[in-house]
C-alpha cells in the first residue's frame, strides 16, 4: 500500500484547514451554530480575515463563515477585491458564498467536506469554475474532509439526540 506524496502546497492547505476547523469549533462552542469555519489568507501567507457561522446569532442569513471572513478581509485591506487570496473553509461553499468569492476575485478556495445538498463548488452546482463568469476561482476540495465531515455529522446527531460517530 502506498501513501500519497505530499507537496508543500498540500502541507500549507492542511495547516490552514486545521485553523478553519478550530474556528468551526468556536461556532459550535460559543454560539451553538453549525461548526463551519473559514480563514482567508493572502498570497504571501498573511491572515486577512477569519470567521465562523454566525447567521443564527446575528439573525443574518448572509453571516456564513466565508462571508464573515471576506467582510473582515475587505475592511482590513480597504478594498472589496481580495486578489490573490485563498479561502479555506470546512464545508463546500453554497451558491451565495461562491458568488461572493467571484465578486471579490478570490484566487482559490480550499474546502473540507463536500455538501451534497447545496454545494456550489462541484457537488450540486459548479459556480466557481463556470466559464460564463468574468472570474473563475480555483477549487481544491476534500482537504481533511473526514475530520470536517465528522464534526458536522456529530453536531447534527447531538442536536437530534442520536449517538455520535
Amino acid at each position: 500500500m502506498s501513501t500519497p506524496e505530499t507537496s508543500p502546497q498540500t502541507d500549507i492547505d492542511e495547516r490552514w484547514m486545521r485553523h478553519a476547523l478550530t474556528l468551526g469549533e468556536r461556532a459550535q462552542r460559543e454560539d451553538d451554530e453549525i461548526p463551519v469555519g473559514a480563514v482567508l489568507v493572502s498570497a504571501d501567507g498573511q491572515v486577512l480575515g477569519e470567521g465562523w457561522n454566525r447567521n443564527i446569532t446575528e439573525q443574518d442569513p448572509t453571516a456564513h463563515a466565508e462571508i464573515v471572513a471576506m467582510r473582515q478581509a475587505g475592511k482590513r485591506v480597504g478594498n472589496h477585491r481580495l486578489l490573490g487570496a485563498t479561502l479555506y473553509v470546512t464545508l463546500e461553499p453554497c451558491a451565495m458564498c461562491a458568488m461572493a468569492m467571484i465578486h471579490a476575485r478570490i484566487a482559490r478556495v480550499v474546502f473540507g467536506a463536500s455538501d451534497p445538498k447545496t454545494g456550489a463548488a462541484g457537488s450540486v452546482f459548479d459556480l466557481l469554475s463556470d466559464p460564463r463568469h468574468n472570474h473563475r476561482v480555483e477549487v481544491v476540495g476534500g482537504v481533511l474532509a473526514n475530520e470536517a465531515g465528522t464534526r458536522l455529522t456529530n453536531y447534527f446527531r447531538a442536536k437530534r439526540g442520536r449517538p455520535l460517530v
